[in-house]
């Protein structure tokens, strides 16, 4: 078995990769790991896959089995999951999710005390402790053994706190948002209209199977539509765990998330809350992005792809604003990772207090070209394509083609058997071409 921590935790085909043995040793390994023999509570959450009781049940008996307390929070927005972890009293906090991807995979994501993401080294911890097959002497008998508490009143601290992001009120937006039939199918309308807009909702359904089918923030075309339809000031799209927002403007536009980005940082300069003079991004963001943040005198720091990585640079070096292009939006001074639902309400927030509409807001970056092809790949070979002489040779021909006005990148995918390709330019036709390229010899040499 490969290594079981990815960029955004562990993921897999439920019931093959992410079987219940292994979603049980998770559990107990991660419970020893993170606890150093202390009693506590784990917060569990989970999206509106068909896997989810599966996933839970096996990784809640491990937790329990080891000594652990749990409460299961039921359907939350991985968000919810960070939010409650850091304002309550818990050891560790767990989203059961794969995100944007199909129905069948489904994924476990740790989240520490405080809210972040675990550290490399600490998964690497609770990986070799299962993949070694190390004997964990640790008896767990009688009352020592975890109970499990079940409540709704998780997710409504959840719904409080978006309730309470702001002051303002949005009594004159309509609104139109696509759920992805995804863990914000119960908040998001409520949310929405306690802050007095008019709310037009699709994709509120899940029935275990539809989570991220054709809808949803991989999808924006749908809401695109509907915006159009309802007139809208602006439309939302989820993914299935609601840590990602692709939003639209009222043309029909796409507002994706070096756009908010974008909007977010000019914003925060205007009204002095910009920390450090910085907005954090990363090597996947559009070129047009940096070349606009630099024009009003803000640094554009580029992190690996991944919010984790973005996070941690945010961190580091006390920067409030980071955003994926795929929109992962973090606004540290809320919360630790990315809110899809708290970011739109942002985005009605500066709509109002700078009296723009949407494509207003959204005209200040001009994109670039991009060009993203994925190769499909062999998963034990998608990390070692630098090891083939003659893709690296394909690369630089195609980079200095390009000579400074274009650039190619090239990365594994961190949940899937691909490598991905984007490169960027002032042709999209040339682009394509030589996108084309490199994906037919990178799956010629790594299949």
């Amino acid at each position: 078995m490969g290594r079981l921590f990815g960029t955004d935790g562990v993921r897999g085909i439920a019931n093959r990769k992410l079987t219940p043995k292994l979603c049980f040793d998770i559990g107990r390994a991660a419970g020893f790991v993170l606890t150093k023999n202390k009693k506590g509570k784990v917060l569990v959450g989970r999206d509106t896959r068909h896997s989810g009781d599966l996933v839970e049940s096996s990784l809640v008996a491990g937790l329990l089995s080891i000594g652990l307390d749990v409460d299961i929070a039921g359907v939350i927005p991985t968000p919810g999951v960070a939010y409650l972890t850091r304002k309550g009293d818990y050891l560790c906090g767990v989203s059961i999710s794969a995100s944007h991807n199909p129905f069948e995979y489904n994924g476990i994501k740790f989240f520490s005390s405080d809210g972040l993401k675990l550290d490399d080294s600490v998964e690497d911890e609770i990986e070799d402790k299962i993949l070694e097959g190390t004997k964990i002497y640790k008896e767990v008998l009688g009352e020592d053994i975890g109970r499990v508490t079940r409540s709704d009143e998780f997710v409504e601290k959840y719904k409080d706190y978006l309730k309470n992001l702001t002051d303002d009120r949005f009594d004159n937006f309509n609104i139109s948002l696509d759920i992805g039939n995804g863990a914000l199918y119960d908040i998001a309308r409520e949310v929405l209209e306690s802050y007095g807009a008019t709310v037009h909702v699709i994709n509120d359904n899940p029935n275990g199977q539809n989570i991220n089918l054709n809808c949803g923030s991989t999808n924006p075309s749908l809401i695109q539509e509907e915006v159009v339809k309802n007139k809208s000031d602006i439309g939302m799209s989820f993914d299935g765990d609601a840590d990602r927002i692709i939003a639209v403007d009222e043309k029909g536009d796409i507002v994706d998330g070096d756009h908010i980005l974008a909007i977010v940082a000019t914003f925060l300069k205007k009204n002095n809350r910009l920390k450090n003079g910085a907005a954090v991004g990363t090597i996947m963001s559009n070129l047009g992005l940096k070349k606009y943040l630099e024009s009003i005198g803000v640094r554009f720091i580029a992190t690996k792809v991944g919010d984790r990585y973005i996070l941690e640079e945010m961190l580091k070096s006390d920067y409030v604003i980071g955003a994926e292009q795929s929109g992962h939006v973090i606004f540290l001074d809320y919360n630790t990772t990315g809110d899809g639902l708290a970011t739109g309400i942002h985005l009605l927030e500066i709509m109002k207090e700078e009296s723009k509409k949407l494509s207003e807001l959204n005209g200040l970056v001009t994109d670039y070209p991009q060009v993203l092809h994925n190769a499909k790949v062999r998963d034990d070979l998608k990390n070692k394509y630098m090891e083939f002489p003659d893709i690296v040779d394909k690369i630089k021909e195609i980079e200095d083609k390009y000579d400074g006005n274009g650039r190619v990148v090239i990365r594994p995918s961190g949940t899937e058997a691909l490598v991905r390709v984007m490169i960027e330019g002032e042709d999209t036709e040339l682009l394509e071409k030589d996108a084309t390229e490199i994906v037919q010899l990178i799956e010629e040499r790594l299949n």
